[in-house]
């Protein structure tokens, strides 16, 4: 998906215009077709390191990308930017540029699943959760369907605002999300209640994975008592509010499993846990299996 909707306005762009707007060319590390996610696969035009003259480039990348490590690659996105060609990211894409020490210094936005892990990382980096930002000569993207928003601005910024409009409208694309809008649904969505006071509850911590607070300090944030808070949460969400924020904590955790090369005792810091073995205990009570065999 983060892929088509790359790259699709910009086909459609140059079908509209009746024109060549846009020339896309796909670059592999060799010569075999790449295979989305899906049942797609797509031949490259041209190898990474080629010489070619490049007004912009995407970074596309999903999936497990915790391992990936190229350090040409790295090289050579590094000789792209010095000689002024416009680099993206998007979903994944956004952490490569990062290892490659091309976010320094700039806003950027990546896919929701990589920022916890990308922010144990490089935690100096200006990380935004929104769906895209374009700062100077960097592009960054949450993926999904958000590139469909990014791309209409790009051809409106070079094409004006009146055929970019066609061009989205061409993919019944007509709400144009602005780039500060959110990645994932409101917090009463995700949570599956409307309660003030449990939502005040779950957003206190969602922003204290680390620095886990206690019932207590829960219920005075939510302005109920610790009795009633636990009634909410049992009620509602079907168990005590502790047990909802440790799984919520264990949730990050197997996302930094996932999404990150990270030891196991810095990941059971992150997420709230004394230590490794502590951490180990609780996560395997919670999926079945140890951290390390998950991983």
């Amino acid at each position: 998906m983060s892929y088509a909707a790359t790259v699709e306005p910009l086909r459609a762009a140059n079908l509209l215009a009746d024109r060549p707007l846009y020339e896309i060319i796909h670059l592999a590390a060799d010569d075999a077709p790449v295979r989305s996610s899906g049942a797609a696969a797509v031949p490259p035009d041209a190898r990474v390191g080629d010489a070619l003259r490049l007004d912009m480039l995407f970074v596309i990348a999903g999936g497990d990308i915790s391992d990936f490590s190229d350090p040409p690659l790295y090289r050579w996105l590094a000789r792209l930017a010095r000689e002024g060609v416009q680099l993206g990211g998007v979903s994944g894409g956004p952490v490569i540029l990062a290892r490659a020490g091309l976010m320094a210094g700039r806003r950027m936005t990546l896919h929701w699943e990589y920022a916890e892990a990308l922010a144990e990382m490089s935690p100096d980096l200006a990380v935004e959760r929104t769906l895209y930002v374009i700062d100077r000569d960097r592009m960054t993207c949450a993926g999904g369907t958000a590139p469909l928003d990014m791309m209409h601005a790009l051809i409106a910024r070079q094409h004006g605002p009146i055929f970019a409009r066609r061009v989205s409208d061409w993919f019944m694309h007509t709400d144009i999300r602005p780039p500060i809008g959110p990645q994932r649904a409101g917090l009463a969505q995700r949570v599956g209640s409307h309660t003030p006071a449990v939502l005040d509850a779950v957003e206190a911590m969602e922003s204290h994975v680390a620095d886990p607070l206690d019932l207590n300090q829960l219920a005075s944030i939510a302005g109920v008592s610790a009795r009633q808070l636990n009634r909410l949460f049992a009620d509602q969400l079907g168990q005590p509010a502790m047990r909802y924020y440790r799984a919520l904590r264990l949730d990050r955790a197997r996302s930094l499993l996932r999404n990150s090369a990270l030891p196991l005792t810095q990941i059971a810091l992150a997420t709230g846990f004394a230590n490794s073995s502590h951490f180990s205990r609780a996560y395997s009570e919670q999926f079945g299996q140890a951290p390390s065999r998950y991983r």
